[in-house]
Parts: C-alpha cells; sequence; structure tokens
C-alpha cells in the first residue's frame, strides 16, 4: 500500500465502516502516530441484551491501532500483523468508553534492536478501556508479530 494511501486511510478511519456501524471514533491522532486515542459511546445499536456496550464493539475498538502505528513509525522495511488477542471484561461498560494507545521511542528503538539479531519479534501491549469515571471495564491484551521484510 502506498504511504499516500495509508494516510488518507488513517485520516478517515472514522467513516470506516466496522468504526462507523459500532459508533468508535477516533478522538485524538498525533500527528506522528505514537498516540491515538479512541472513543465510543453507548447507543441502540452498540449496546447488549443487558443494556450494556457489546463486547465485541469493546475489544474492535482496541483492534487496528498498535499495529497501524508500529507500520507508519517502523517504516516499509517492517512487516506487522496482529497475531493474538485477549480481552478480560472487567465491569459492564455504560455511557462513554475510551482507550488510549501510547508508542515510544524506546519501545520503537527495543523493536528494531531486537530485530537485529532475531528473525521475529513478538511484544505484547497492554490495552485499558475505561468508563467516564475512569474505571477499567475492559483489558485487551494484543501480541503483535513483527519481522524485517526480506532484502
Amino acid at each position: 500500500m502506498s504511504t499516500k494511501l495509508q494516510r488518507l486511510m488513517l485520516r478517515s478511519i472514522n467513516i470506516w465502516p466496522p468504526f462507523l456501524a459500532a459508533g468508535i471514533r477516533v478522538a485524538r491522532r498525533s500527528p506522528d502516530m505514537k498516540a491515538i486515542d479512541v472513543e465510543m459511546r453507548l447507543h441502540f445499536y452498540n449496546r447488549n441484551y443487558v443494556g450494556t456496550h457489546y463486547g465485541g464493539s469493546l475489544y474492535s475498538m482496541t483492534d487496528p491501532f498498535y499495529m497501524l502505528m508500529l507500520m507508519e513509525n517502523l517504516g516499509r522495511e517492517y512487516m506487522v500483523w496482529d497475531k493474538a488477542a485477549n480481552i478480560r471484561f472487567r465491569k459492564p461498560g455504560k455511557g462513554r468508553v475510551k482507550a488510549e494507545f501510547r508508542l515510544s521511542d524506546a519501545q520503537l528503538n527495543e523493536i528494531r534492536e531486537k530485530l537485529r539479531t532475531q528473525e521475529k519479534y513478538e511484544p505484547t501491549f497492554l490495552i485499558e478501556v475505561k468508563d467516564e469515571a475512569g474505571d477499567v471495564v475492559a483489558e485487551v491484551q494484543k501480541i503483535l508479530h513483527i519481522r524485517r521484510k526480506p532484502v
């Protein structure tokens, strides 16, 4: 995918059908793609039978971001894939929920350093989905698969 196409996709992610249909929106994205804040309000179309956030939507709001952030920051010489995920629900989600994604220079340097001597690296990221009071509604553990592209 071309860099221009990637940037267009990142700018228009709020109208990507799976996010639009679930009411998920990127509230903030730093220009360097090292910080993203995502939120979702409770609506009739994303609530479950008991009136709280549907678990699939809670997971969806965490799904692509670390992969996209790493792809953008590591550059074209690296392949980044989601490998596994695990979600643990802590309490019912009501109202507006949010998730924050942060990527540091130290993390990026660690990935590059590991891939100098290893064929692949599979870091784990923990994302907390929080309600308006700051209470954790769900914890999502994501494992990514990263390797250098063949030359």
